[in-house]
């Protein structure tokens, strides 16, 4: 497994695979890789021939505020899980790498970045689309991985290269769980024992919704009003939205016919903020 930090030499590695007819994969990452970022580097080596990892803190999805200085970074841990797992390539550019310091051109994510965590987090999905579409611009891979944990993100991506007709499929992966629910992330590692313990509200939601609707109940915006009576029942918990969705449009649904929605949750547990979501069906 190789690790390279420039542009150029990930072109000239890319370039090589190709010219060898390899199905070529990319797993864009911010590092501080745990088991939901091993299975879609799982995903990408069962369908790929070369699998690229980017490993990349992007200042540019941060806010003011925000815990971009503080947001876990250990490389040597995350090289180690990724030669495990039989990446080939591991990209680790460095923000001058990937800014140029007149840089002036962004991507906007279009309306469905200004909904939900594009309310809390308001220039949060431009960060994300110009890095996204900058990652395939370097790499150009035939297939790009996302975890379905990041539900909001998946979708804008997935339009973004929709729309800018982007020769990438975007594919998503399952959300990976802890033994009790929690959904796994990177910024868990902030949460005390006691926070991590009430963290697991957010899947407590999300379960007490999908029984409901799987009992035929109709009335989305009920299922979200039970899952905010869920967090509410938390005292280290304070809830930021939760609702019911269209799985594609991301507009709320309130009741009606929809067989499939989303419900997408968020909440600070003790300062940090999480989210999480769950495929709902009607029974």
């Amino acid at each position: 497994m190789e690790r390279l930090g420039s542009k150029d030499e990930i072109r000239r590695a890319v370039a090589e695979a190709r010219r060898e007819d390899k199905r070529i994969a990319l797993v864009p990452t911010m590092g501080a890789l745990h088991d939901g970022h091993l299975s879609l580097v799982r995903a990408a080596c069962d369908r790929a021939d070369y699998v690229v990892v980017s490993v990349f803190v992007n200042p540019m999805q941060f806010g003011p505020g925000e815990d971009f200085a503080a947001y876990p970074r250990d490389l040597d841990r995350d090289m180690d899980l990724l030669g495990a797992e039989g990446a080939d390539l591991v990209f680790t550019p460095t923000a001058e790498v990937m800014y140029a310091s007149d840089a002036q051109v962004s991507v906007d994510p279009g309306p469905l970045g200004a909904v939900l965590e594009g309310e809390t987090r308001p220039t949060h999905f431009r960060g994300v689309c110009t890095v996204v579409a900058k990652l395939l611009a370097v790499v150009g891979p035939h297939l790009a991985f996302f975890g379905e944990k990041d539900y909001q993100q998946l979708k804008i991506v997935s339009r973004m290269v929709r729309d800018l007709d982007m020769p990438t499929k975007i594919v998503g992966c399952p959300i990976v769980r802890e033994c009790d629910g929690l959904a796994m992330s990177s910024r868990n590692a902030y949460l005390s024992p006691d926070e991590r313990a009430a963290a697991t509200v957010l899947y407590r939601a999300l379960r007490s919704a999908e029984t409901l609707a799987l009992g035929g109940e109709r009335d989305h915006a009920m299922l979200a009003e039970v899952m905010a009576a869920t967090v509410a029942e938390e005292p280290l918990a304070a809830l930021d939205y939760a609702v019911v969705v269209d799985p594609t449009t991301l507009v709320p649904l309130e009741s009606g016919g929809a067989r499939e929605a989303r419900a997408l949750i968020a909440a600070r547990v003790g300062t940090t903020r999480l989210i999480d979501n769950l495929a709902l069906g009607v029974g």
